[in-house]
C-alpha cells in the first residue's frame, strides 16, 4: 500500500483514529484529577495511586519497541484493535475496582500495555491509509486531539468526579474506546513485507534500557536509593541494545528494529524534534499546576480552566497548520513552534514571582499552544515520511518510544529540578533571616532536607502552630519565595529543552523538504 492509489483513508477514519489518541491522553488526566478520590473510596494511599500511574507509564514505554514488532508480524489492525481491548478492561477495572492491586493489575499493566500495541500500530495506520497532504493533515489531527484531550480532561475529569463519581469518568472513557472499535472495521490493514523473524535479545535489551531509564527517573523524582544504579543499568542496556541491532545487522540477521532507519537524517531529526517537545512539555505539565494549586490555592477545576488557553490554542493551531499543510516548509513550522514556546516560557518565568491570578498568564500560555500546535502538526508525518511501507511500524515504535520517554523525562526531571531548589532556596533563606532563631533556621534546614516538599500556606500554617506570629510570618514569607525560585527553575528546564529544540528545528532547516507522498520509500531503500 505504497502509492497514493492504493490508500483508502478517509476524513471518518481520521477522526476515528484521533480519537484513539484522544483515549491515551485522557486516561492519564482523569486518573491525576481524580487521585483524592479514589485514595477516599479505595481506602488507599497517594503514594500508592502514584506508583500506578508510574507503573502504566513504564509498561507503555518499555514495551513500546517490541509491541510495534509485534504489530508488524501479526498486523497492524489486529495490534491496534487489540491494544484498545486491553486500554478497556484497565478503563473498565476502574469502574469496578474495589482495591489498588487491581489497578495496578488491570489499569496500569494491561492498559500500559494495550497503549504501546496500538499507539505505533495507529501511526503505522495513518502512514499506509493517507498520502500526502491528506496523511499530513491526519497526523496533525491526532496530535490536535491529544491536545483537546489535555485541555477537557481536567475540566471533564473535575466536573464528573464532582458531580457523580471518579468511576463515571472512566466509563466516559468506555464509551469512546466503544465507538472506535466500532469504527475500526473502516481501517484497511497495512501488510507487513520485512523480515518475519523475532530478535529476543534485542527485545529484552529494549525492554531492561528502556525501563531502567524511566525507574530510574521515576526514583529520582521520590527521593529513592539506588536512583544511580538503575539509571547506569538502563544506559547500559540502551548501549548494548545499540551494539546487538549493529553486529545482527552487519551479519545479515534479524533485528527488533532496522538500524538503518537512522541513516535517513529525516527521521533523525523528527524524532529528536518530538523527544524535545515532549520534554518541554513534560516540565509545563509538572511546573504549571502544582503553581496554580499550591501557590495560588486553585482546585483542580480552577487549573483546568486556566490551562485551557494553552491546550486550546494548540489544538486550534495544529487544526489550521494541518489544513494548510504543504504550503509552507514543514521545518519552518517547527523552528517557529519551538521559537513560540520558548518566548512563552521565558515570559512565564518572569511573570511567576509578580502574577496574581490566570488572567495574568492567559497571553503566554496562548503563545506555548500556538508553538506546540505547530510542532503537533508537523513533527510525527516530518519523522515518518521518509519510510518505507515495511519500515513504519518499527519506525512509529521509534517514535513513539522517544515521546512516551520524553513526557516521562521532563515530568520526572522537571520536578527533581523544583524539589531541589525548593529544598535549596528555602534553607538558605532562612540560614540568612534576621527573625527566625538560630535553633529554628537549622530546624527548617534539617526538615527540608530530609522531606523536601512544595506546601500551600494553608498546609504551612497547620504545621506553624503555637509559633509566634512574626515567626510564622517570616516562614510563611521564606516559603512564598522558595516556591518561586524552586518553579521558576523547573520552568528554566523547559526553557533549555526549548532552546535545544530551536537548534534541532535550525538543523532540519538545512535538510531537504520531505516528499508530500509516499516517495520517500527511495531513500531507505539501501538497508
Amino acid at each position: 500500500m505504497s502509492s497514493e492509489e492504493q490508500a483508502s483513508g478517509t476524513p471518518r477514519l481520521g477522526i476515528f483514529l484521533a480519537a484513539a489518541m484522544f483515549v491515551f491522553v485522557i486516561d492519564t488526566s482523569f486518573m491525576n484529577v481524580s487521585i483524592s478520590a479514589v485514595v477516599r473510596d479505595l481506602d488507599t494511599t497517594v503514594s500508592g495511586v502514584q506508583a500506578a500511574v508510574a507503573i502504566e507509564s513504564l509498561v507503555s514505554a518499555a514495551f513500546i519497541l517490541i509491541s510495534s514488532k509485534i504489530g508488524d508480524l501479526f498486523g497492524r489492525k489486529r495490534a491496534f484493535v487489540t491494544g484498545l481491548l486491553f486500554y478497556l478492561v484497565g478503563a473498565g477495572a476502574m469502574i469496578f475496582a474495589q482495591g489498588l492491586t487491581a489497578i495496578i493489575v488491570f489499569w496500569a499493566i494491561i492498559g500500559g500495555l494495550g497503549a504501546s500495541l496500538y499507539l505505533p500500530a495507529m501511526q503505522s495506520l495513518i502512514h499506509g491509509n493517507f498520502t500526502g497532504k491528506e496523511r499530513a493533515r491526519v497526523f496533525a489531527l491526532v496530535g490536535a486531539s491529544g491536545a483537546i484531550a489535555a485541555a477537557i480532561g481536567p475540566l471533564l475529569g473535575g466536573f464528573v468526579t464532582t458531580a457523580f463519581s471518579w468511576r463515571a469518568g472512566f466509563l466516559v472513557e468506555c464509551l469512546i474506546i466503544l465507538a472506535v472499535l466500532a469504527g475500526a472495521r473502516r481501517i484497511s490493514d497495512v501488510p507487513y513485507t520485512g523480515d518475519r523473524s523475532i530478535d529476543f535479545v534485542g527485545a529484552a535489551f529494549s525492554v531492561l534500557g528502556m525501563g531502567g531509564l524511566i525507574v530510574g527517573v521515576l526514583v529520582w523524582q521520590e527521593g529513592g536509593e539506588s536512583v544511580g544504579a538503575l539509571l547506569a543499568i538502563g544506559a547500559a542496556a540502551m548501549a548494548l541494545l545499540v551494539y546487538w541491532l549493529i553486529r545482527r545487522k552487519r551479519a545479515g540477521k534479524p533485528t527488533l528494529l532496522d538500524p538503518d532507519l537512522f541513516r535517513s537524517k529525516l527521521f533523525t531529526a523528527g524524532a529528536s524534534g518530538i523527544f524535545l517537545q515532549q520534554v518541554a512539555l513534560g516540565g509545563m505539565l509538572i511546573a504549571l499546576p502544582i503553581y496554580l494549586q499550591l501557590v495560588w490555592g486553585y482546585n483542580a477545576f480552577e487549573a483546568g480552566v486556566t490551562l485551557a488557553p494553552l491546550s486550546l490554542t494548540m489544538f486550534a493551531v495544529a487544526i489550521l497548520a494541518g489544513k494548510r499543510a504543504g504550503r509552507q516548509r514543514p521545518s519552518l513550522l517547527i523552528l517557529a513552534g519551538f521559537v513560540f514556546l520558548a518566548a512563552a516560557v521565558a515570559i512565564i518565568v518572569a511573570l511567576v514571582p509578580r502574577a496574581n491570578s490566570g488572567w495574568d498568564l492567559t497571553l503566554p500560555l496562548m503563545l506555548a499552544g500556538a508553538g506546540l500546535g505547530l510542532m503537533a502538526s508537523q513533527l510525527n508525518n516530518y519523522a515518518l515520511s521518509p519510510i518505507s511501507e515495511e519500515r513504519v511500524g518499527e519506525a512509529a515504535g521509534v517514535t513513539s518510544a522517544t515521546s512516551s520517554f520524553g513526557l516521562s523525562f521532563g515530568l520526572a526531571f522537571a520536578g527533581a529540578i523544583m524539589l531541589s531548589a525548593l529544598s535549596i532556596s528555602f534553607t538558605n533563606k532562612a540560614e540568612s533571616s534576621s527573625v527566625l532563631p538560630a535553633a529554628d533556621q537549622q530546624r527548617v534546614s534539617d526538615v527540608l532536607e530530609d522531606d523536601a516538599q512544595v506546601m500551600s500556606d494553608a498546609q504551612l500554617q497547620e504545621l506553624l502552630k503555637g509559633q509566634p506570629a512574626n515567626i510564622q510570618d517570616e516562614i510563611l514569607s521564606i516559603n512564598t519565595d522558595a516556591r518561586h525560585v524552586a518553579l521558576q527553575a523547573a520552568l528554566l528546564f523547559t526553557l533549555l529543552a526549548s532552546v535545544a529544540g530551536i537548534g534541532s528545528a535550525i538543523r532540519m532547516i538545512r535538510l531537504a523538504d520531505p516528499e508530500p507522498s509516499a516517495a520517500g520509500e527511495k531513500e531507505l531503500a539501501l538497508g
